[in-house]
């Protein structure tokens, strides 16, 4: 049964990916602010059909700790569930990816007009400053930044040195970061066909100032609270009853 409704929901995924990208081209000509709630549309629509088709579903920790100004969030990768939840429930954002996903056809086209921040992860030193130099710009016009710091997806429990261009772009800009944790891990592993059922926790941290110090220390921060969080939760989630969701204090997805 677990097999029909994850092949349920990845039909979903495909019909819904496929229908978003045509409508994002055609709405190209509009104004960023005008297409930005088609992205957040199919964002819920993908965590409805967790919901309908298996079963998943998530709380939210810590809302009462994003900010009320433009900021960097920095969340943990390890599914793609944790970026439609964060779609959701932050403000209006743009994306720091790899520059190679605008070369994807079809889905790069409709990823290009949504202003996410396409670097060469090779590139170093130049691959920060264009981080920081076009990040400023959209932090300006009342945009928030999310990027993955680890730069890829993670196996659980693992995690990768954090890039260091969030903090440094946090610094330049004068804005907090808001680190999140979650573990969305263990309802959609990565590589994995199956979609497990139950909740998950999302939880978003205390921002944290990124100007008294080196970018490469704040990432510190950054890394002690996401990784310890996420070792908090996963601990729970192992440790709960059986058949029981994991406790969760904050609000509840709607």
């Amino acid at each position: 049964m677990l097999w029909v409704r994850s092949l349920a929901y990845y039909g979903y995924l495909l019909l819904s990916a496929t229908v978003l990208t045509l409508v994002s081209i055609l709405s190209a000509p509009l104004p960023w602010r005008r297409r930005l709630p088609i992205a957040r549309l199919w964002c819920r629509g993908m965590l409805w059909a967790g919901r309908f088709f298996c079963d998943f579903d998530y709380v939210v920790e810590g809302r009462e700790n994003i900010p009320d100004t433009p900021s960097v969030i920095m969340v943990k990768h390890t599914s793609i569930i944790e970026a439609f939840i964060q779609v959701v429930e932050f403000p209006p954002q743009c994306w720091v990816v790899k520059r190679e996903l605008l070369w994807i056809p079809i889905f790069g086209w409709g990823l290009a007009p949504m202003k996410p921040i396409a670097i060469n992860r090779s590139a170093g030193h130049v691959a920060v400053t264009e981080v920081i130099e076009k990040g400023r710009e959209r932090l300006s016009e009342g945009i928030w930044v999310t990027i993955f710091p680890e730069g890829t997806r993670v196996e659980p429990g693992a995690t990768k040195k954090y890039g260091v261009s969030g903090a440094a772009l946090a610094q330049s800009a004068g804005v907090p970061i808001v680190p999140v944790a979650h573990n969305a891990c263990d309802f959609w592993p990565r590589k994995s066909f199956l979609k497990v059922p139950g909740t998950m926790r999302f939880c978003i941290g205390p921002p944290i100032d990124a100007g008294p110090r080196k970018p490469k220390d704040t990432n510190l921060l950054v890394q002690a609270w996401v990784e310890g969080k996420m070792a908090e939760i996963s601990s729970a989630y192992r440790d709960r009853p059986s058949g029981a969701a994991p406790a969760a204090a904050g609000n509840s997805a709607t």
